[in-house]
């Protein structure tokens, strides 16, 4: 008998059927790698949508509110999420994309950006129905820089699948104080989940190669040690700082420089949020809920209470810790 694989709260769970793609019109390669991510995951042609981005990294607010509206509009109603797939934009204002296309643009999402901002109503949340329960259409970007990058994520994020692979979390901790926040919550992390997947703390400067990565999370504007990470399929990654979720050009790593050196998803701000930890990833309630069975990006998207200027990146439905049933 075939095996299906289902994961935890499958009847609500993100599916190809609720995942919407969106692509830039005016870019050959967001075509090219929207396409084949659609037909690798089986998405239906009916969600598959382009709009005209032109060539800008990041949009007025103005300008982005009729494509979102545009593309939503196209979208058949049970879309409950987005795949964005292109290469340069990655801000509208000072909103991440991916927060704009999610709850549409708002200011007290990022302003003013050393304080408080709107709060996400899907952290550490039940289900994933997001556009049915609150009126969001999360987001994911794959970036199309380099198309052999995004189908190699993309086919990393299918290996991924149903697999449980048992590799290791590396909590790291750095000498920046203002990046090394993060830090604080390492140990209770490491009560909470420790009977579900080994954790291992690592402090900088990391010297050796870092194998079996299934977790990689630290503080730092550059990650010295990038090249000396091996990630398994289905891998998680991303260091705290202001400007990593610039794609490219940044005066810091950016967030995908993680998923070229083999991670399946990431995150960075993408306007000045100071070291908040609400915007950025909580390491512990990520790992629960990818390692409860959800996609990669219902547990990202769950695990930032203020999300309004962060990049989610990565291949959006993969799910390696999905159960199988015979």
């Amino acid at each position: 008998m075939a095996t299906a694989v289902v994961g935890y709260a499958n009847a609500e769970g993100l599916t190809a059927e609720r995942l919407g793609v969106l692509y830039n019109l005016d870019e050959a390669s967001s075509r090219e790698v929207a396409l084949y991510y659609a037909a690798r995951r089986s998405i239906p042609r009916a969600n598959v949508v382009g709009v005209h981005l032109g060539g800008a990294e990041i949009l007025a607010p103005d300008a982005f509110a009729p494509l979102r509206r545009e593309a939503l509009d196209r979208l058949p109603t049970s879309v409950q999420s987005l795949t964005l797939v292109w290469s340069r934009l990655y801000a509208v204002g000072c909103m991440s994309v991916t927060s704009a296309f999610a709850a549409g643009y708002r200011s007290d999402f990022c302003e003013p950006g050393c304080a408080p901002t709107a709060p996400n109503p899907l952290f550490d949340s039940d289900g994933w129905l997001p556009a049915d329960t609150v009126g969001w259409w999360p987001a994911m970007l794959i970036p199309t820089g380099d198309p052999a990058v995004a189908r190699a994520l993309i086919e990393r994020g299918i290996a991924a699948d149903a697999t449980s692979p048992a590799g290791t979390v590396y909590l790291v901790r750095t000498k920046d104080a203002t990046r090394n926040v993060r830090a604080a919550t390492y140990l209770d992390t490491e009560e909470t989940l420790a009977e579900q997947v080994r954790i291992v703390e690592l402090a900088e400067p990391v010297r050796n190669d870092v194998r079996d990565v299934i977790g990689y999370f630290t503080g730092t504007a550059q990650v010295a040690e990038l090249p000396q990470i091996h990630f398994r399929p289905g891998a998680v990654a991303d260091h705290l700082t202001s400007s990593g979720g610039v794609l490219s050009g940044g005066f810091q790593m950016s967030a995908a420089d993680w998923l070229k050196q083999g991670a399946t998803a990431s995150y960075g701000s993408v306007s000045e949020p100071c070291n908040h930890q609400a915007k950025f990833p909580s390491i512990s309630v990520l790992l629960r809920h990818y390692l409860r069975g959800e996609t990669v990006m219902e547990a990202y998207w769950k695990s930032v209470q203020m999300p309004g200027q962060g990049l989610f990146i990565g291949e959006p439905l993969a799910r390696p810790y999905a159960t199988h049933h015979q």
